[in-house]
């Protein structure tokens, strides 16, 4: 079947697209074969995701969520099937993936301008308009603020609930301050858009747009490394563990994971309801029953689900998650991740000790 249906793509995909498709980086436009077989291979492409499965027993996918989980949904949310733009009208089948249509239709090359979730509307976007669409995740400080308002600090309260801002957060994080996809402490100033290169400063000058790999090739010319994470291109020790040669990925990480420790201290002692976290069960954060810091069998499960919030706690959490659901945020706004980790781990650490070396915040 799935022969029969990339047969059926190599014939239709230039009636759908044009005879151009859209070069990565610097390559020559790749041919409507090899477009095909990079899409088919890719998360935009997989019909046994939970991305595009979640809804089966459901017999649909809500309008709340069809903007990114189905082809039609996108198209009736940017106005590509002759409706209002900026809303989803109907709910979409489900088993629908993004489809060649999805991107390459007339409306969304004409893309440029996408509002976040905080409110705030980014323009001249050109190409990177359609991925920014659903990569910009579905919370924002405003959110966090909401939840927390008129609550004390540090008293666990039945009104709050983990706040996830959904998942790959890209161009949230490439924007940084300027849309305020994480959430940001009072007082503090943050990073605004990463910039990069003329030529590589967009989506697809550094993911492939049909199979959204990164090519090593395009960044070895100026960063001089075997792999992605390894780039670096400041002599700070934001993470104060004296290692200068460790990628800018890897002081991401150190302080990811000292903000979890952070998180675990304040659980324990200020709440006296243990967390644990697990990246791969919804919703993420969990009592630790045992109180042994790990996720245990029979604790990772809904019903277990962490409840005793704090707005300092969640606000933190928030943050954590924030990072865990962009792998890429080191190459996306690397500042602006090492700034949200050190701002959370600091206000933790106004209630609780924090064993770390001394940091720096860009």
């Amino acid at each position: 079947m799935l022969s029969t249906f990339r047969t059926a793509l190599l014939f239709l995909l230039p009636v759908l697209v044009g005879p151009h498709l859209p070069a990565f980086a610097n390559e020559n436009p790749p041919t409507v074969s090899s477009a095909v077989e990079a899409w088919l291979n890719s998360p935009h492409a997989d019909y046994s995701s939970e991305a595009f499965r979640h809804w089966d027993e459901d017999g649909e996918i809500p309008t709340s969520c069809a903007v990114c989980h189905s082809s039609s949904g996108f198209m009736d949310y940017i106005g590509a099937d002759g409706s209002e733009a900026g809303q989803v009208d109907n709910p979409a089948a489900p088993l629908s993936v993004v489809e060649c249509a999805t991107c390459h239709s007339a409306t969304a090359e004409a893309l440029d301008s996408v509002v976040f979730p905080s409110g705030a509307m980014i323009s001249n976007l050109g190409s990177s308009a359609t991925c920014t669409v659903c990569h910009q995740g579905r919370q924002s400080t405003s959110s966090v603020n909401a939840a927390v308002t008129g609550l004390d600090n540090d008293t666990p309260s039945a009104d709050l609930n983990f706040i996830n801002v959904h998942y790959r957060v890209a161009a949230a994080m490439l924007f940084g301050t300027e849309v305020k996809g994480a959430y940001e402490y009072d007082g503090k100033e943050y990073s605004g858009k990463f910039t990069h290169i003329p030529g590589l400063d967009t989506c697809s000058s550094c993911h492939n747009p049909h199979s959204l790999d990164v090519a090593l090739e395009n960044c070895v010319g100026c960063h001089k490394v075997d792999a992605l994470g390894d780039i670096r291109t400041s002599s700070v020790d934001y993470d104060g563990d004296g290692d200068l040669a460790e990628g800018i990925s890897a002081e991401i990480q150190s302080l990811h994971q000292a903000l979890e420790s952070a998180m675990y201290a304040y659980a324990s002692q200020i709440t006296g309801a243990p967390i644990i976290y697990a990246a791969g069960a919804y919703p993420y954060f969990f009592n630790d029953t045992n109180s042994n810091g790990t996720g245990d069998p029979g604790e990772t499960i809904y019903p277990n689900r962490y409840v005793s919030w704090t707005p300092r706690l969640l606000k933190a959490a928030y943050n954590y998650q924030y990072i865990a659901v962009d792998p890429g945020a080191y190459a996306h706004n690397p500042h602006y991740a090492i700034q949200i980790l050190l701002d959370s781990i600091d206000d933790l650490a106004e209630k609780v000790t924090v064993d770390m070396p001394e940091t720096s915040r860009p």
